[in-house]
């Protein structure tokens, strides 16, 4: 399924130099293609990549391969990506039952497109290079295990590097280089104006989300509980985002802080009720966001959000926010399972994963949390502290 984004690319801003090699820029390319499936967290580490190549390549349209998330979220949406196309269910590339048959018609028809470019950000390679290979595009970069299919230009895929980073490396590969460092996306009007329907006034906003998809990098409930009861003691309004799967966790949340705050205290879950851009909108009217590694924390800092993220520290490595005058990182140090003891600092392609899903950041201290989030609260918008 294809999805049009018609919307005007943002004016070109002065390039930085390469993350890695800047390799030439390949001639005649008018149509490129980035491979970049999985959650919403992976849409954003590609964003600073895919705005590279919008850069150097000024007269190409950008197809991103992609899931319907990230086509919901860029419908109509200013930014680099023209149109995206839905990845089929295949190993490695997207969930769901395997459809070979689905998979073959997406390359057939990929294939008639002529991408002149087609670029890999997803993963390895052992899945996704034989993937974008097969879409017939005159030229491929991307990463690459040892165990991958080689594409014509490559780097290896060392986990332990930041994601922005990782994809900015590969288009170095086709000649682009960075205009910026970390995700920014555009709140369009009725997204905002939805979200100002949800506010209370005269309080500001701080929101949580509590989920993450792997368990082992969610903080307890009761300590995002503990945040919430000090905000509205601040006299703040607290939501607890998420989507579907986080309602049970989410309610959870709100339930242990109104049995401390109280049962009229402003704190409510609005956990699977909100359409990814209504989250944008509401996301960017937060004075803070306070979340585990996962999507709603990458999405409110591409808003323009502060957040205050609770991570594993290998994780911090790979998707931590860079900078720290809008965005604070609370690392727990745990190297292995808390169950087993098995070794966990061995993660990505090459791991093998214990059974248990305890968690790697109980040891965070919410009071520790509560001074970052109360230090945001004061700073100007543009993290300015006097």
């Amino acid at each position: 399924m294809t999805h049009e984004i018609r919307a005007r690319r943002r004016p070109g801003r002065a390039p930085a130099p390469g993350v890695g090699p800047v390799a030439p820029r390949f001639p005649g390319v008018r149509k490129i293609a980035v491979l970049r499936g999985g959650g919403l967290g992976d849409l954003m580490f590609a964003l600073p990549a895919v705005e590279a190549l919008a850069a150097a390549y000024p007269q190409a349209s950008i197809t991103l391969l992609g899931t319907a998330l990230h086509a919901a979220l860029l419908a109509d949406r200013p930014g680099p990506v023209d149109r995206v196309e839905i990845l089929p269910a295949a190993p490695g590339i997207s969930a769901g039952p395997e459809d070979r048959r689905g998979t073959g018609a997406f390359l057939s028809r990929m294939r008639q497109e002529d991408f002149e470019l087609a670029v890999q950000v997803h993963g390895g390679g052992r899945n996704s290079n034989p993937f974008l290979l097969g879409l017939g595009a005159r030229h491929t970069v991307g990463t690459r295990t040892p165990d991958a299919a080689a594409l014509e230009r490559n780097i290896p895929y060392i986990y332990y590097q930041h994601e922005i980073f990782r994809a900015l490396e590969v288009v170095g590969l086709a000649g682009a280089v960075p205009v910026s460092m970390e995700p920014q996306l555009p709140v369009l009007p009725h997204e905002a104006a939805r979200a100002r329907t949800m506010l209370l006034p005269g309080r500001k906003l701080v929101t949580l989300h509590a989920g993450a998809t792997d368990p082992r990098r969610r903080w307890p409930a009761s300590c995002f509980a503990e945040v919430a009861v000090r905000a509205v003691e601040r006299g703040c309004q607290v939501l607890v985002v998420g989507d579907g799967a986080d309602r049970d966790l989410a309610g959870l949340v709100v339930e242990l802080a109104l049995a401390d705050a109280g049962p009229e205290a402003p704190v409510r879950s609005v956990a699977g009720d909100l359409d990814i851009g209504t989250l944008a909108g509401l996301l960017q009217a937060s004075s803070v966001l306070v979340g585990n590694d996962s999507g709603p924390r990458h999405l409110a800092q591409a808003v323009g959000t502060p957040t205050v993220g609770i991570y594993w520290f290998g994780n911090v490595i790979n998707a931590g926010a860079i900078g720290r005058s809008r965005h604070r990182v609370h690392m727990s140090w745990v190297s292995a399972c808390p169950v087993c003891k098995a070794d966990v600092t061995q993660v990505g392609w090459t791991a093998e994963r214990c059974e248990h899903n305890d968690s790697f950041v109980a040891e965070v201290r919410p009071t520790d949390v509560w001074d970052d989030v109360a230090a945001l609260l004061v700073a100007d918008p543009d993290g300015c502290f006097q």
